[in-house]
């Protein structure tokens, strides 16, 4: 029985740290329209904003396709990781032997 805990408590470890990939990838979709904006900012000065409104306008539109994947990703993966924690308290708390290693 002790090693069946075990094995649920690692698979449920392992899932755990699949959701902080996720998060991690989340923060790095964020992060790429900030850079975007960054690299149109600082080169400003080389272009007429109303020679290219229709590349910026589209631009906009890809970055907050972006962003919005991003959060969704971020939110999602929050979730899923106190799902994952209620779940191993759960296994701590019926099993004591599991709970002196995990903390």
């Amino acid at each position: 029985m002790d090693s069946i805990k075990t094995n649920e408590a690692q698979l449920i470890l392992a899932e755990k740290r699949t959701s902080l990939a996720v998060l991690r990838t989340g923060l790095a979709v964020l992060a790429l329209p900030l850079s975007v904006i960054s690299v149109l900012i600082v080169t400003s000065n080389y272009y007429n904003v109303l020679d290219v409104i229709y590349i910026l306008v589209l631009l906009g539109i890809v970055n907050f396709v972006l962003v919005t994947f991003g959060v969704y990703l971020i939110i999602i993966s929050l979730k899923r990781m106190k799902h994952f924690d209620r779940m191993i308290a759960e296994i701590k708390a019926e099993n004591s032997v599991i709970g002196k290693f995990m903390e």
